[in-house]
């Protein structure tokens, strides 16, 4: 089935795996605010249809997201011009939705890196749950260019993956950071040439598995470093308390004791 929800989003279902699609490819997938507004509807879409299980983020074209479309922003000289060309605003009413939707999408969530993700386009790679990359994409940190700070969860989310120092020199010099590298480093999981068919290939994997124990885990995980280990343990035991009342631990642990392929219901 293929849904081309508008130009600059395209959805398509592949089996139990949604593959969305950001498509303004002249402008190197920038976000403006329809683009955003696109984006949540794909999400919807695929929250709604529980046949879909997995779903796979990538960009059109040459670049997966170059961040923030600045030519939206008004700085037209006059009255008001601060209030005007405030990030704040686009921040708050786009940015961060878009980080917190991807963030508790009740499916797990793959980014496909075709090519540059910069600014808030890195951000949104990180936000998703595993992050592939094409040995030509880079990840740009690249506020600091234009007198900004890293937003959309970088500042949180680089520190997480690669540390304080790494992440400083990376947002205050706005240098390119390599696939390779950032592979390295572990701000994604891999380098590959096709990294659409590599993600849709996992995607497909994480399908067929016990798919709110993978969005648990991803609660879990996501938080970890703000918590106390006694805070963890806690949270642990809660949620396995609750993933113990799901269709798919009971077909697991039988699955396992008569010795046959689990079949998992996401539920």
């Amino acid at each position: 089935m293929t849904d081309s929800l508008t130009s600059t989003v395209l959805y398509e279902e592949r089996g139990a795996v949604a593959l969305v699609t950001l498509n303004r490819p002249a402008a190197l997938n920038s976000f403006d605010r329809q683009m955003h507004h696109d984006l949540w509807a794909a999400f919807d879409q695929a929250e709604a249809n529980p046949t879909i299980r997995a779903m796979v983020l990538t960009g059109a074209g040459r670049g997966f997201c170059a961040g923030a479309d600045l030519s939206s922003f008004d700085f037209t000289p006059g009255p008001d011009r601060v209030a005007r060309a405030d990030p704040g605003p686009i921040i708050d009413q786009a940015f961060n939705p878009t980080t917190r939707r991807i963030q508790t999408l009740r499916m797990p969530i793959i980014a496909a890196v075709n090519g540059v993700a910069a600014g808030a386009g890195a951000s949104v790679a990180m936000a998703c749950d595993i992050a592939i990359a094409a040995p030509q994409a880079s990840f740009i940190q690249a506020f600091s260019k234009i007198g900004l700070i890293p937003d959309a969860g970088s500042s949180w989310l680089l520190v997480e993956r690669i540390g304080l120092a790494r992440a400083l020199a990376l947002a205050m010099t706005g240098d390119k950071l390599p696939a390779q590298q950032a592979k390295d480093w572990g701000v994604i999981w891999e380098v590959t040439d096709d990294p659409v068919a590599t993600a849709l290939a996992m995607a497909e994997r994480l399908a067929v598995m016990p798919t709110k124990a993978l969005v648990a885990t991803r609660a879990l995980l996501q938080g970890a470093t703000t918590r106390s280990l006694s805070q963890q343990l806690d949270l642990e035991r809660d949620t396995q308390s609750a993933m113990g009342r799901t269709h798919d631990y009971f077909e697991g642990v039988q699955a396992f004791l008569e010795k046959r392929p689990a079949q998992f219901k996401g539920e």
